[in-house]
């Protein structure tokens, strides 16, 4: 009895650090990398973020926030274009929401014309390079709780480390 007792006083804190690192990273943070050039030129393949899970358990998701989206074989790192219920368009390479012209400071390529109705409790995201993303365009939107959270940090590399949005 005394040598249990003497491995878990030893081992214990081991084994309860270890178990709050794994639900921290699970609950509440975790890095994520970014995979491919969809994003370019905010974020660059190969960048790791930090990924803020539990910041959407009680915040909106707001337009042009950079999130995670679970597409089921992967996770996307792609930026909010439309939100539930909205009328998304693009016209000339210029975004309408609702009918009315949005000005965007994202997407440093050309976007093809098309219009879409985004569905209750979805959310059209986009990549920022238009022309070599796969996005709602093709995946179609996606419902909030494929939204894994929200990412604006990147960690490394350090030359380019800092908050992106």
């Amino acid at each position: 009895m005394d040598k249990i007792k003497s491995i878990i006083k030893e081992y214990g804190l081991y084994v309860i650090t270890i178990i709050l690192v794994l639900l921290v990273k699970k609950f509440v943070v975790s890095p994520i990398k970014v995979n491919g050039t969809s994003m370019m030129t905010t974020l660059h393949d190969g960048d790791i973020m930090i990924l803020n899970i539990i910041g959407y358990r009680f915040d909106e998701i707001n337009r042009f926030d950079i999130v995670v989206v679970d597409e089921g074989n992967e996770y996307l790192i792609k930026r909010v274009i439309g939100l539930p219920g909205e009328e998304i368009e693009y016209k000339d390479n210029q975004l309408y929401i609702n009918g009315k012209k949005v000005k965007e400071n994202y997407g440093s390529q050309v976007t093809e014309d098309f219009k879409v109705k985004v569905k209750k409790n979805s959310y059209f995201v986009l990549g920022d390079n238009r022309t070599n993303s796969l996005d709602s365009r093709h995946f179609g939107s996606f419902k909030k709780d494929r939204i894994i959270g929200k990412t604006s940090l990147i960690i490394f590399p350090f030359n380019r480390f800092g908050e992106k949005k």
